[in-house]
């Protein structure tokens, strides 16, 4: 009998690191840049001893231009290579954004199949973390709104390091982002192997037969908390983990809908054109019959992220969670 898969206890970030690490030890094509990537192994510690294992011609220290970060990954995806350029905060991305919806989504259609752009965009984003201003943005929708792209949002170190193989193995461009909230918030198991977890399948974190509640990232913790304190009352919440939000698992979350017949999404974006509402819509779409109340968005407000003493009431609680659900279980 083959013996049994060594594990380490890891944090997320962690998991971003190994996922990195394992992929450039597995793959010379793979490149990681950024600001103060290098020496400094980044802003949260993301890329730490990556320079001192693979060298300044693998690990790039960059100018402080997201334009220029993701429009030289461009060339280097077009030829060959495969960039993981890290944006240091997601509110940064906002300079790249041109060549993120006008090169990086295109580059495969715009060339007729000659050229892919395997790339994968890393960036921390969401709130709680006291950040100031333009740290704190979840824009997951901008980019899931992109053809081309794909979005991934992990929530588990497990997933992480898994999600994160998948997408520099993924021949078209990745947008990953990491909820910096739960960083370092607690460990879990990981496989010192590398390992893929296949980008576009959700999670089934909790199963139940009452209400459909799906989320992502560092909202799956407060929706799963709210849910265990719902069992309480006698109310049996399945919760559903995204963990990719382009393409989306259709088939597991409308699988789902069609046991409960009730649904809430619980997303830290604001409400307005966030995925909360594409999903509310696909379910229309696809089991209309089966519905028994309106689908509940449970988010953030549609106002700018907030500072400091605001910021804990922004953020989907999980007191708020519990009360959106009780609200589409009793209607």
């Amino acid at each position: 009998m083959a013996d049994a898969q060594q594990t380490q206890n890891l944090t997320l970030v962690q998991s971003v690191r190994d996922g990195l690490y394992t992929e450039m030890h597995n793959d010379d094509e793979v490149i990681v840049l950024g600001e103060d990537v290098g020496k400094n192994g980044g802003v949260f510690r993301a890329t730490e001893g990556l320079y001192d294992e693979f060298g300044e011609d693998r690990v790039i220290d960059t100018p402080l231009a997201e334009s220029g970060i993701v429009g030289c990954s461009v060339g280097m995806a077009a030829y060959g290579l495969k960039p993981v350029p890290e944006i240091q905060f997601s509110g940064f991305m906002y300079p790249a954004f041109d060549q993120i919806v006008s090169h990086v989504g295109r580059l495969r259609t715009r060339s007729r199949g000659r050229f892919t752009c395997p790339m994968v965009i890393r960036a921390p984003y969401g709130g709680g973390i006291r950040a100031p201003e333009h740290h704190s943005e979840s824009k997951e929708a901008f980019y899931a709104h992109e053809p081309g792209l794909k979005v991934v949002i992990p929530s588990t170190p497990y997933d992480t390091k898994g999600l994160l193989i998948s997408a520099i193995r993924d021949p078209d461009p990745v947008i990953f982002l990491e909820p910096k909230l739960i960083y370092r918030a607690f460990r879990g198991d990981v496989p010192e192997d590398d390992y893929e977890v296949p980008i576009g399948e959700a999670a089934v974190r909790r199963e139940g037969e009452d209400v459909t509640v799906v989320t992502w990232g560092a909202m799956t913790r407060p929706t799963m908390e709210a849910a265990e304190n719902l069992a309480e009352e006698g109310v049996e919440c399945e919760v559903i983990d995204l963990r990719t939000i382009s393409p989306i698992d259709k088939e597991t979350i409308v699988e789902s809908f069609e046991k409960t017949g009730r649904a809430a999404v619980v997303h830290e974006a604001p409400k307005k054109g966030g995925i909360g509402g594409e999903i509310t819509a696909m379910l229309q779409e696809e089991a209309l019959l089966y519905q028994e109340a309106p689908v509940k968005r449970i988010t953030g407000f549609d106002v700018p992220f907030p500072l400091y003493a605001l910021e804990d009431y922004y953020l989907p609680s999980p007191t708020r969670v519990e009360e959106g659900i009780r609200e589409t279980v009793e209607f």
